[in-house]
């Protein structure tokens, strides 16, 4: 599954190059804004922050909800206090796409996340010159040189590349390349089924002060308190918000203490 998402993403990507060449998309992004500084949006002492999703579909689930707004629901996040919002671009599986980028971006004041299956530098330039201030780079589809390369153009260009894992190699790679934001993902990537336990398994191996965001498996607040017990500072949620109230998810998710 992870192989031909990255296959048609990468696809729909040379189709975009073809229009607009890689050099052109390299000047926008140059020219773009600075970055915000996602880390300072993401960190408190006291509470866990949320990243809230824009969520249409996914390859387990299919088609979850009808978002023709996509820059009104942002700012129904960020008025709520969401830490920042994330941003599903991949068009085949999730039917996103780069304009919803734009739209989120101009309509919110806090951190955007380009969320798709980011595998080469055509992909991070957009990323950049659609106004994404945050990453998406997935540890389980991209070999060691590549995550290198990747990451660090992503921080050449002012943005912060967020390290998806897994599993404890995928972790233990991430602290090995430096990432600065790790997120583990309670998805299983063959089967689908979710385990928020396996966030307190893994996050314990990060001994770096990478801001830790738990991702997958979070229904209501008190799966939120049992990723906060497991040492999360933020959590990625799409489907309980865009399937229920966002103001009053997003608003509660983020009234959690940390321990």
């Amino acid at each position: 599954m992870l192989h031909d998402l990255y296959a048609g993403a990468l696809s729909d990507a040379a189709a975009r190059e073809e229009k607009l060449p890689i050099k052109q998309v390299e000047l926008l992004a140059l020219n773009r804004p600075s970055a915000l500084d996602v880390r300072n949006f993401l960190l408190s002492e006291t509470n866990m922050k949320v990243i809230a999703e824009i969520k249409r579909a996914s390859p387990s689930r299919g088609k979850i909800a009808e978002i023709s707004n996509p820059a009104e629901l942002a700012q129904v996040y960020e008025s709520s206090g969401a830490a920042a919002v994330s941003v599903l671009t991949e068009g085949r599986s999730f039917l996103g796409s780069l304009q919803d980028l734009d739209q989120v971006r101009e309509a919110i004041s806090i951190p955007v996340l380009r969320k798709d299956f980011i595998a080469n530098e055509y992909q991070v330039f957009e990323a950049r010159a659609h106004g994404a201030d945050l990453v998406l780079l997935i540890a389980a589809g991209l070999e060691k040189v590549t995550l290198k390369r990747l990451m660090a153009l992503v921080e050449q260009l002012g943005m912060h590349a967020l390290i998806e894992t897994h599993n404890e190699a995928e972790v233990l790679l991430a602290c090995e390349v430096g990432a600065e934001i790790i997120g583990i993902n309670a998805r299983d990537l063959t089967t689908f089924q979710t385990d928020r336990s396996l966030f307190a398994e893994l996050s314990s191996l990060i001994t770096t002060d990478a801001v830790k965001i738990a991702e997958s498996a979070v229904r209501d607040v008190s799966d939120v308190e049992e990723y906060s017990r497991y040492g999360a500072d933020c959590v990625l949620v799409g489907e309980a918000l865009v399937t229920g109230d966002p103001a009053k998810l997003v608003s509660s998710f983020s009234a959690v203490k940390k321990p």
